[in-house]
């Protein structure tokens, strides 16, 4: 079966308002933004987001955010990200900050078909104990605030109970790919990549080459890729350094 479309257009063209969306990429690394920016011209809105993070200033999904387009993000860190600071604590998105590992297994649960599982991430915390804000109200008050989960006993240690997370749509970006939607990925664009691609029920791969792959070195398989968008050099080359360096 070959998966290749013409272009990221057309790849995201059924995404509706109000669609949920597991991103991949690890801060600006590996992150699907030839499909983000089709995704932007598209003019979808209402969106549930689902990645590490939520991208920068006019980069990644700091796009569509500066656009107003998500509604809800789910994500384990914040970082540098002003815009998204400013709308979580203004009350005009929903934010609901999970451990980074426990959200990369929430992600592979979900896509392997597990509902919940159970994590000795952050018991004896608001994570289990609920009260974390999810949304502000506009008078710096908690609007909605996370539930409490369960909590139970293995082996003389306590566990908490998270939920697997599966989205209508899966973004994400990888090294190479072929036209079964086999996919490989470079470095560190392996974190959350293969766990969005798994995640999503319909998953749009943009691939920098399109190649013949040895089954040896496939990182996801094609039965979890739907659509696969072969990027131009010039889009493939196009990879913004958040930091060049961490000290002077």
């Amino acid at each position: 079966m070959n998966k290749v479309v013409e272009s990221a257009a057309e790849a995201v063209a059924d995404v509706t308002d109000g669609a949920s969306l597991a991103v991949g990429g690890f801060g600006l690394c590996g992150v699907p933004t030839v499909l983000i920016e089709a995704l932007h011209e598209l003019g979808a809105t209402g969106l549930s987001v689902v990645s590490n993070n939520c991208g920068v200033a006019g980069r990644g999904l700091g796009r569509l955010l500066a656009a107003g387009r998500i509604a809800r993000a789910t994500g384990s860190y914040i970082g540098e990200n002003k815009e998204l600071a400013r709308r979580y604590l203004a009350g005009e998105i929903e934010v609901e900050l999970t451990p980074q590992g426990t959200l990369a297994e929430r992600l592979r649960a979900g896509g392997c078909g597990i509902p919940a599982f159970f994590t000795p991430a952050g018991v004896g915390t608001q994570v289990a104990d609920g009260g974390l804000p999810w949304r502000y109200a506009p008078d710096g008050g908690v609007a909605v605030a996370s539930p409490a989960k369960e909590v139970r006993e293995f082996g003389g240690r306590s566990y908490v109970m998270e939920h697997g997370i599966t989205t209508d749509f899966g973004l994400v970006r990888a090294a190479r790919g072929d036209r079964f939607g086999n996919l490989v990925f470079d470095k560190a664009a392996r974190n959350f990549n293969p766990l969005c691609a798994m995640a999503g029920r319909v998953t749009v791969a943009e691939v920098e080459e399109l190649a013949e792959l040895d089954p040896d070195e496939v990182h996801v398989p094609g039965v979890f890729v739907q659509r696969v968008v072969v990027l131009t050099p010039e889009q493939a080359a196009d990879k913004y350094i958040e930091k060049r360096t961490v000290r002077s």
